[in-house]
């Protein structure tokens, strides 16, 4: 046992047979493993090493320890923090945990990449720093992929079976899509369908980290990078009105007259309001806005109480259902049109690329198989 003692000890580099540092000699039969077959030792013949008597070492575990080690929950904690407007506090009640849990985590992370990811004053977190924001992407990414592995090996035990989340706005969920979930539903009865309702800017972000599948809105999706788009239907505004209204059966109304009253309308980002804002301004005209709301619903309720005339999708309104209504200008705003995106690159199940075609049957599977492109391999 002491023979073996004293030859690890020289395995390891040192020896102490006369109580002096000397360099550590090699096997004597490199064929059977690693060693050089060499010996640099001259009081020691090269006949013996600890691979020969049995023993087996391992070199130094110089690894960060088990709380240094990146790992998904701090990503998530990054990820949330940057979302919460680096409320860390926020962050924590989201993630069900402590703000001194998030703080903690946050810290092992930079103290493994040796950078600092937040710009800091005192306790305060401001913003992200150079190499924050060189990495957030990546943190994103990886996040997505996370989930993206889980929905594969899902489809896989159950392609019929399974989870589909659309991300989009109110007025696709009220008006556009349910027609196209009800025969959805008719044809993938196992698979849960959830729809998240946001502002264009929510469902980009839903479908680049991987919590939506599909997204479909008016704004933003066509230009988002890292997303394939595909036209769903295109519409127009009109202009509606109480049927006590003064403009109820006034022809030839143009946009100089509409802007002269009150107007109820989407707020800002949605449902095509650049559209409507560029068409007054482009005539030089400021309209007076004095409701602006995201629900197409609310803007009917207020002009039917007389707060001024509505500006909304066609879609939304429906003469027999709104019959205290009335349209009384058309084809004063440009045309606007609805995508629907999915992230590139991402596994996207059978009955998710079926949705997008009952939403748009002249796309065809190969066709949209190509637009999104090739999963990672």
């Amino acid at each position: 046992m002491r023979d073996r003692r004293h030859l690890a000890g020289r395995w390891a580099g040192i020896s102490r047979i006369d109580g002096r540092q000397k360099s550590s000699f090699a096997c004597a039969s490199p064929a059977r493993h690693s060693c050089s077959g060499r010996s640099r030792l001259r009081k020691e013949p090269p006949a013996l090493c600890p691979y020969d008597l049995g023993i087996r070492l391992s070199p130094p575990d110089r690894s960060p320890p088990d709380h240094h080690r990146m790992n998904l929950q701090q990503f998530r904690i990054v990820q949330e923090a940057v979302r919460s407007g680096f409320n860390f506090t926020e962050a924590a009640a989201v993630l069900n945990t402590s703000q001194s849990g998030v703080s903690k985590r946050i810290k092992d992370l930079e103290l493994e990449l040796g950078v600092e990811l937040f710009e800091r004053r005192g306790k305060r977190m401001l913003g992200l720093t150079e190499a924050g924001r060189a990495v957030i992407g990546y943190v994103e990414r990886i996040l997505a992929d996370a989930t993206t592995i889980k929905r594969v090996t899902g489809h896989l035990r159950n392609p019929s079976a399974g989870e589909l989340v659309l991300a989009t706005t109110h007025t696709q969920a009220r008006y556009a899509l349910p027609d196209v979930v009800r025969r959805f539903r008719e044809e993938f009865p196992q698979v849960r369908l959830s729809i998240s309702q946001g502002d264009p800017g929510d469902i980009v972000a839903s479908l680049r980290e991987g919590s939506a599948h599909i997204g479909i809105a008016t704004e933003k999706l066509s230009e988002a990078a890292g997303l394939a788009a595909f036209p769903y239907y295109s519409w127009r505004h009109i202009v509606i009105a109480n049927r006590t209204d003064p403009f109820v059966g006034r022809a030839g109304l143009d946009l100089a007259a509409i802007a002269e009253r009150p107007i109820v309308t989407y707020g800002q980002g949605f449902t095509g309001r650049p559209l409507i804002d560029a068409a007054f301004r482009d005539h030089g005209l400021t309209p007076d806005i004095v409701v602006a709301a995201i629900d197409a619903d609310v803007i009917k309720s207020y002009v039917s109480l007389g707060l001024g005339l509505g500006i909304v999708t066609e879609i939304a309104f429906d003469p027999g259902r709104d019959s205290d209504l009335v349209v009384v200008a058309d084809g004063l705003f440009p045309s606007a049109t609805s995508y629907l995106a999915v992230p590139r690159g991402r596994f996207l199940p059978g009955y998710a690329q079926r949705f997008i075609q009952l939403c748009q049957p002249e796309l065809t599977a190969a066709a949209l198989r190509a637009a999104i492109g090739p999963e990672p391999r």
